[in-house]
């Protein structure tokens, strides 16, 4: 199983340890699922944390922050997409993450934006919100 994770639920992540984002981020790093991203993507994550509001809240040196998305890079299939989609009109960076997703044939996106949400699916790629996701590992590995 192949799974994008979008910024939101990366950083929330991060924010919130013991979360449901994190539980995915965690499974993740256990092997339940396989993480897919792009470029676009992980240039997107180091942005966000690098905002004053959201670095403050959770304290990490630059260092630690390159060492999270280096290890994301890493170990993650890294899409390189080949078509700009112009799906999400009324949030034109969501369409990164739907480029990501078909370009590494992933199975799920997984969001808490609605803009993804509400599309349900895209070409094949189930779009699901963290908690649908953890319930979806747990009934795949109990």
């Amino acid at each position: 199983m192949r799974a994008v994770l979008d910024t939101n639920v990366l950083v929330s992540a991060v924010l919130s340890p013991g979360s449901l984002p994190d539980s995915i981020v965690r499974a993740w790093r256990r092997g339940a699922f396989q993480l897919a991203t792009s470029a676009p993507l992980l240039r997107e994550l180091e942005t966000v944390l690098k905002r004053d509001h959201i670095a403050g809240r959770f304290g990490w040196s630059s260092s630690e922050r390159r060492a999270f998305v280096g290890d994301l890079r890493e170990h993650a299939t890294v899409a390189a997409p080949e078509t700009r989609l112009r799906v999400v009109r009324t949030d034109p960076s969501d369409n990164r993450v739907l480029e990501a997703a078909v370009a590494a044939h992933a199975d799920y996106i997984v969001s808490g934006d609605h803009h993804l949400l509400d599309l349900k699916t895209y070409e094949g790629v189930q779009i699901v919100s963290p908690a649908r996701f953890v319930a979806i590992l747990r009934a795949t590995f109990p």
